[in-house]
């Protein structure tokens, strides 16, 4: 047996045929979330962006993307898991939501993980800061879970007043 052979794990017949899906992964804290990799645009370092007067906390202001003007919403912030750092580390992701871009500021980004539909567990039941009907499910991948956003629901929903159905400004030169 090669080495290459050796490497990979062994999947029945049936887990081989089964449909993937692909996640990007980023840490908030100790944990571990992954947005559908189909709704990334790009992964940036953390810049200074333009301050909304009265905007929630969470959201932290706006930028201008190439002629785009965006919202950034902090997620350290919007989970209520404590005072952000911004570092080294800091990465803004932007994400292309029906007809708007919008940007998450991030602790970091771990990789990009792939997950057959039998390693995604249904969401569990619970109360808290993350809106339930925003969380898809755990995604389980050996000894790691990760918490798999429905990032267009959460964008949309009420209280983030980041409604995906107004596109975003054009700035024009």
């Amino acid at each position: 047996m090669d080495e290459d052979a050796r490497a990979q794990p062994h999947l029945s017949e049936q887990e081989s045929n089964e449909p993937t899906q692909e996640f990007l992964t980023f840490r908030l804290g100790d944990e571990e979330y992954g947005v559908d990799i189909l709704k990334v645009q790009e992964i940036r370092g953390y810049d200074t962006v333009t301050k909304i007067p009265d905007a929630p906390e969470y959201v932290k202001g706006v930028i201008n993307l190439r002629g785009t003007i965006m919202p950034v919403v902090d997620l350290r912030l919007r989970f209520r898991l404590g005072e952000p750092r911004y570092d080294e580390f800091t990465v803004m992701i932007i994400l292309h939501l029906e007809s708007r871009k919008v940007g998450i500021v991030v602790d970091s980004v771990s990789d990009v993980l792939n997950l057959r539909e039998s390693q995604m567990l249904p969401p569990p039941e619970f109360g808290g800061h993350l809106n339930a009907n925003s969380i898809r499910g755990l995604g389980s991948a050996g000894e790691r879970l990760v918490i798999l956003i429905d990032i267009e629901r959460f964008m949309a929903s009420e209280d983030m007043a980041l409604s995906t159905a107004a596109p975003a400004a054009a700035v024009s030169n």
